[in-house]
């Protein structure tokens, strides 16, 4: 197939009935995580990142800033509330299947690659939980996905302007979340190994797709520079960790949940497709397979290279699979297409059953144990015995908490009459407004007790424990908070008044 014709059309012949059929499916599935977007409370960093949404500024202090400008324009859509925060999350991953799609049969024509890819990935945990939750991994991998459908067209047309696009999306990713380096790395690996795409570097497209890529970063750059490098040092600490004697430990971790994350028949699926990648881009440096190996392997080796000295979290290697998907996707042997039906339906009643549990608890686990529970349930009670402790004591002027998230929930839960303030260290550059509690007394919300390792008396000039609070889930207890009565000190504290609904 020449590249005109895979830019005019990609599609197998008598496929028009399957393809409204997956559309359809599509948006039902689109519908149902909009639904539970809507009907579940926001975890504890979803409310973090509310908070940012609230001060809209070029970085954080975790994370760059697109996670903020994405609920911010939720939230001006459809309100505060859950589905206005989550809003572009169940979008941007509907939007995305359609360009995958599109991406695979583009680099790998005459297989359905492109619509089994689509069908993979939606179908596993991985992206069906994180089709309806708000964090960075959502713009992330929407824009890493519309990166690799620009890259497919670049190879499928030939025109220079698609690295234009590619750039834009690859800028857009890394304003998302620093892992988007690998896809920058990957970019060029591509270039670099494969003959047929090499030529390119002589002409000024890639050149200017870098510089854009780069020019949508720099703001980012920027603010970190003027606030001390917060997010860079708190994520480039983690490649410092290394606890060689827990490797197999870790190694073992990561596996399992990746297994468990992707599902286990589309996780087999995908270790093919990356093999099939790897072995085909040695022998011949095919662009399209070469491609694949390129946005996957490194992210591969350095998850591997990662868990052999500290623990890999389960949402971090989600970047490799939109690749992995199309190589998988690309699969000819019968034993694949004889499991496709078997894999899409285990991965479906996996993500099902999570729904249905995170709605209704349908596995009557233990609420201290259930990792559900342990996310999303019982702030409301927590900010009403909170309320009631500031109630009891007339004298008190805010209330605050020593864990950032605890903070954001209660930021969103509290009575708005209650002033809620952050004093953990990542508030005072967010950009949200200082507030002054010197000699001012409050309640400090506690994970823990003074003696049992918490809180530590600074930045309070008195401390002191006054009773319990705690989040529940019916009769069931699913975290203990101790409270405080506090008292600001004389000199100034980093303190910012948190936002509310």
């Amino acid at each position: 197939m020449t590249p005109g014709e895979r830019c005019r059309n990609t599609a197998l012949p008598g496929t028009a009935k399957l393809r409204s059929a997956a559309l359809a499916a599509l948006a039902a599935l689109t519908l149902l995580r909009l639904g539970i977007a809507a009907a579940v409370p926001l975890v504890p960093d979803e409310a973090y990142y509310w908070v940012w949404s609230r001060a809209l500024a070029p970085g954080y202090p975790d994370h760059p800033p697109m996670v903020a400008l994405w609920i911010r324009l939720g939230t001006t859509i459809a309100g505060d509330g859950p589905l206005g925060v989550r809003l572009l999350s169940p979008l941007s991953v509907a939007i995305a299947s359609l360009l995958l799609a599109d991406a695979g049969d583009r680099l790998l024509p005459g297989r359905s690659a492109g619509l089994k890819a689509a069908a993979l990935l939606n179908a596993t945990l991985l992206f069906g939980v994180g089709g309806i939750l708000m964090t960075p991994d959502a713009p992330l991998l929407a824009f890493w996905i519309a990166c690799l459908w620009a890259l497919a067209r670049l190879f499928g047309c030939g025109s220079p302007s698609w690295w234009l696009v590619a750039g834009l999306f690859a800028g857009l990713a890394m304003a998302s979340k620093y892992t988007a380096a690998l896809l920058w790395f990957g970019i060029a690996l591509w270039v670099l190994i494969t003959p047929a795409i090499r030529p390119w570097l002589r002409r000024p497209a890639p050149w200017l797709g870098g510089l854009l890529a780069v020019a949508i970063f720099l703001p980012v750059v920027v603010w970190e520079a003027g606030h001390g490098w917060p997010s860079f040092t708190r994520q480039g600490g983690r490649i410092g960790a290394w606890h060689p004697a827990e490797a197999l430990r870790f190694l073992g971790e990561l596996l399992l949940g990746q297994t468990g994350l992707v599902t286990p028949l589309i996780f087999a699926f995908c270790v093919a497709g990356v093999i099939r990648s790897a072995r085909t881009s040695w022998r011949t440096r095919d662009p399209a397979w070469t491609l694949l190996a390129a946005l996957t392997l490194p992210a591969v080796a350095v998850f591997t290279e990662h868990a052999l000295g500290d623990r890999v979290q389960g949402n971090w290697p989600a970047i490799l699979y939109p690749a992995a998907a199309i190589a998988a996707g690309g699969l000819q042997r019968q034993i694949w297409d004889r499991l496709l039906p078997a894999a899409l339906a285990l991965g479906l009643a996996i993500t099902w059953l999570v729904y249905v549990q995170a709605g209704v608890r349908l596995l009557p686990l233990p609420a201290n144990i259930d990792p559900i529970a342990r996310q999303l349930d019982g702030w409301d009670a927590l900010a009403a015995q909170v309320a009631n402790a500031v109630r009891a004591q007339p004298d008190l002027d805010f209330v605050a908490a020593d864990q950032y998230g605890v903070a954001a929930e209660l930021a969103r839960t509290l009575p708005a009459d209650i002033p809620m303030i952050g004093v953990d260290g990542r508030w005072e550059q967010t950009g949200l407004p200082r507030t002054n509690v010197a000699g001012k007394v409050g309640i400090l919300v506690s994970t823990a007790r003074i003696a049992d390792g918490g809180p530590a008396a600074a930045p309070w000039s008195q401390l002191t424990e006054i009773g319990t609070a705690s989040r529940r889930r019916g009769s069931e207890t699913v975290e203990v908070f101790w409270l405080y009565r506090v008292t600001g000190p004389d000199h100034a504290i980093a303190a910012v008044l948190l936002p509310r609904p």
